[in-house]
């Protein structure tokens, strides 16, 4: 009996003898190759953070009057936005609720403003090239003075 557990004993050393050391070949054979190819892959490409998109709100925020009277358009809208006519913050100041005119190629959509869905979502950016209503208010009254000034000279 004492030969049989003898025997069991040398075989159990012998196999995780067998094991320890084709783990040792392995990790051997193996880390050079890595150990170069990340520190090669390192130095080509250091880690890139991924900017984090912004919700309305987020967008919102840096703009004068928290944004309203400007337009805002998802990104992968074209030629639509909306001109933020009302804000409903909540206490974080990054979610809430908004009311805005629809806007496609310049024309609005409807006269009054209604909820804006997908406010949340981190889609969102300003549109800086469209004018706002007061500018282009005060643009036009500036033109027709401007015109009407033109036809008095002329006569």
């Amino acid at each position: 009996m004492a030969s049989a557990l003898g025997s069991r004993v040398e075989s159990v050393r012998n196999s995780s003898l067998l094991r320890f050391s084709l783990n040792f070949i392995r990790a051997l054979s193996s880390s050079p190759s890595s150990s170069s190819s990340s520190a090669v892959a390192s130095a080509k490409n250091p880690k890139k953070s991924k900017r984090r998109k912004k919700n309305l709100f987020e967008v919102a925020q840096f703009l004068p009057n928290w944004g309203i009277g400007y337009h805002m358009a998802k990104t992968h809208w074209n030629e639509v936005s909306y001109e933020i006519t009302k804000l409903n913050l909540y206490k974080d100041g990054r979610h809430g609720k908004a009311w805005g005119i629809a806007y496609k190629n310049g024309l609005p959509l409807a006269d009054a403003p209604k909820k804006i869905s997908g406010v949340h979502k981190r889609c969102w950016r300003y549109l800086p090239n469209v004018l706002r209503a007061s500018e282009s208010s005060t643009n036009l009254t500036i033109s027709t003075d401007s015109g009407l000034k033109v036809e008095t000279e002329a006569t």
